[in-house]
Formats: structure tokens, sequence, C-alpha cells
């Protein structure tokens, strides 16, 4: 207990860089307050790699998990922070499913358009990942969200790829993009999720004040499969 919520925020980091912790929960405070003392230069939890956002949705609509990132962090990423946000979500897959998963890069359109700066990082980030950048997964894009989900789509676009209609990641171009599909689809279809911070030096969990105990509960379990070493 503390007497102010951001007190609660910097008493929780106090507890993990004494050992006592090793994770963190978003409960009733704002997200920038919970966030302001976790990502200070002295708190010592953050490391080489951005930390980025999580969330893992059994979508009634697609046939396999769905791993969604960052719709939960950060804001508008350039290409060095994206790469650091597949290779995120590409370690916690493997921690909990245990296979090379297909990762899908998300734009307006599945052509490369100088006009369009999500589908030129898309490319470039396929072909990092090609020369060794990104590793331990097949990924591909720019793919517009039809043919990246739908396998019919991806066929009448001609569009032949492993990674189309079959993908385990979706890496949006942004907060807002993501951060719009994933709330859509928890409240139009009644998807469960939970999500976790990762890149740090203990996972996150960032759930939303309105949360319900499920997702929380789901999201803790993610959290603990993300805390073990490789």
């Amino acid at each position: 207990n503390t007497e102010h919520s951001h007190a609660a925020a910097e008493m929780a980091v106090e507890l993990v860089k004494q050992g006592k912790a090793e994770a963190l929960m978003k409960g009733k405070l704002d997200t920038a307050e919970f966030l302001a003392p976790i990502i200070a230069k002295e708190s010592n939890l953050r490391t080489d790699k951005r930390m980025s956002h999580v969330f893992i949705m059994e979508d009634p609509g697609y046939h396999k998990p769905l791993y969604i990132t960052d719709a939960a962090v950060n804001v508008a990423p350039d290409l060095m922070a994206k790469k650091d946000i597949i290779q995120n979500a590409v370690d916690l897959f493997w921690k909990i499913e245990g296979r090379e998963p297909k990762v899908a890069i998300l734009a307006a359109t599945e052509h490369v358009d100088p006009k369009q700066q999500a589908t030129l990082d898309a490319a470039a980030l396929t072909v990092m990942s090609m020369r060794g950048q990104i590793q331990g997964a097949k990924v591909e894009g720019p793919f517009a969200m039809d043919n990246a989900i739908s396998k019919k789509s991806a066929r009448l676009k001609g569009i032949f790829s492993d990674v189309a209609g079959d993908a385990d990641i979706l890496v949006f171009p942004d907060l807002e993009s993501g951060n719009i599909y994933f709330k859509s689809r928890v409240i139009m279809s009644d998807a469960p999720l939970g999500g976790v911070v990762v890149g740090g030096r203990v996972p996150i969990i960032l759930n939303s004040r309105s949360a319900e105990a499920e997702e929380r509960k789901a999201s803790a379990a993610i959290a603990l499969v993300a805390s073990r070493s490789k």
C-alpha cells in the first residue's frame, strides 16, 4: 500500500529491483503513470532492445491464435523499432508455441508504394529477415489485412506465400491501427485475449483498467512463460 498511485508504480519497480517481484501488472493506474518509473533510466528495467507489447487473441473467425503487435506501447515506431518489435514477438512465440512463426507485416496494401511508409518498412524488414537481422521466423510484407489472414483473399489477388492467409503474428504499422483492430475484435466477436510487454528485464502486464479477470489471468499466464529463459 502507498499513499499515491505514482508511488505505487515506483514501489513496484523497487520490488523488482530487489528481486522480490518477477513481473509488473497495471491496476487502476493510468498507463503513462504506470510506465514512467519503469522506463526511467535509473530503474534498470530496460535492455538494449525496444520494449513492445504483444497480445495473444483467440479470434473465433481465425483458425489459430493470433499474436498482435504493437497495439499498446510504441505509438509510431520507425524501421529499427519495428525490427525489435518483431523479434520480441517472435521470441515470445517460440517460448509459448515452440515452433517457427509466420510473421505478416501489415499495411494498407500489399504493394510497395513510395507514398506509404508502412509498405517501405515492410519490404525492408522482409529483406532484413532474409539476411538474419531478424531470427527465428518467416517474415514477409507488406500485406493488407485481408490477404494476411485469408487464403482465399490471397489467392484471388495472386499472392502465393507461406505466410499469406496463415499468419501467426500480425505486425501493425502503428499503435492506432493495432489498437483499433484488437478492441473491435474483443468487443464485436468476444475474442478472448491476454497480453504482455516484452523486451525488458521482466514481463509487464499492461491490461486496460476495464479488463475483466479472465483477461488478467491470461496475461499473468503469458507473463509466466515470458519470464522463462530461452
